[in-house]
């Protein structure tokens, strides 16, 4: 994939890694991306604004209230004209300032007011990246819908070794490179996809319910897939510590009948994904009050078979998504009840 045309917008960032962002200019403009840069006040500590122009052929941006560009706000215009953003280094502190949004200089305002993919490189000493609240940071940044690349393991400019070396030039590149045949890949922007996760609750009484172990991270993570593509995407998450971010909004139900009426209320869809683990069964009754032990013998306890969401979508002929995705939990004979599933649905 060439990156021929591509705009990128590069913050500068303040440390010692900072060196390495004229490694980069010089790899992107070789093949012919155009760049533009934020210098912050700490990165000018490192690198200075000739050398970066002298590489970019194009204005280094320092101050939020530049005198020379009046005719257009900078904020809003730098983060309208990149095709990407990336943050080098990516420093412990400029970390807490994007997870309480703050907007202080020209990079972090560009950051808060932009509309683009941002790539964040971090770079720090060891402690500093495994300190509670950096991977904190860490954490929320990705809920909002950052993008990361590292750090990686190796000895650092302080001497120590460890986790939070900043990934090379050439690393980046690579990512670069793959980041835009995932944006191509998908021609048809109106593309729609539907995504279940998590496991689901069936209420025995008010405190009593069957369910399961599910997580909802593997259908929360193909939800975030198919976004990053450009496929407009609904994430329907059964009881689950998942949070909404940037890109992705969930839409949570507890039962496998709510479930199933959200499934037919988001159809048509293009792509369906069934990784939620549905309980098979739900009580024939549920009790309006808690059920006491000692009133109550349990060997008379009915169920009944839940709606089965994959074969619905499976055999809905008008509303047959094109592509159906399921997934199968066993405990025995995984390939032959895994391929028995594939011919009935």
């Amino acid at each position: 994939m060439s990156l021929k045309n591509k705009k990128i917008l590069i913050v500068v960032g303040g440390g010692i890694s900072a060196y390495k962002a004229l490694d980069l200019i010089r790899l992107l403009k070789k093949n012919n991306v155009d760049v533009k840069t934020i210098l912050t006040k700490s990165g000018k500590e490192f690198v200075t604004p000739l050398s970066i122009t002298t590489l970019t052929k194009n204005k280094t941006f320092e101050d939020i209230f530049d005198k020379n560009s009046e005719a257009e706000i900078d904020h809003i215009a730098l983060s309208r004209w990149a095709d990407l953003i990336i943050v080098l280094p990516t420093t412990a502190n400029f970390m807490t300032k994007l997870s309480i949004g703050k907007a202080e200089d020209l990079a972090t305002t560009v950051l808060l007011a932009s509309n683009k993919d941002i790539l964040l490189v971090p770079a720090m000493n060891v402690r500093m990246w495994l300190h509670k609240a950096t991977q904190n940071n860490f954490k929320i940044l990705q809920d909002y819908g950052y993008n990361f690349i590292g750090p990686e393991k190796g000895e650092m400019a302080c001497g120590e070794y460890g986790e939070g070396k900043m990934s090379s030039p050439r690393q980046i590149y690579s990512y670069l490179k793959n980041y835009f045949v995932e944006k191509n890949l998908v021609k048809n922007k109106n593309f729609k996809a539907l995504v279940t996760t998590g496991p689901t609750r069936e209420y025995l009484d008010p405190v009593r319910y069957i369910s399961n172990e599910s997580s909802g991270k593997q259908g929360y993570e193909v939800a975030l897939a198919l976004e990053k593509l450009g496929i407009k995407t609904k994430l329907i998450a059964g009881p689950s510590n998942l949070i909404s971010s940037k890109n992705l909004k969930i839409k949570k139900i507890i039962s496998a009948k709510q479930m199933m009426n959200e499934v037919k209320k988001s159809l048509p869809v293009d792509i369906a994904v069934c990784a939620a683990a549905v309980s098979d069964f739900k009580p024939v009754n549920k009790s309006k009050n808690k059920i006491k032990k000692k009133e109550t013998n349990f060997d008379n306890l009915q169920l009944e078979k839940n709606p089965d969401i994959l074969d619905y979508l499976s055999k809905s002929n008008k509303a047959r998504p094109k592509i159906v995705v399921g997934f199968s939990a066993e405990t025995e004979n995984v390939i032959q009840n895994s391929k028995k599933k594939i011919k009935e649905k």
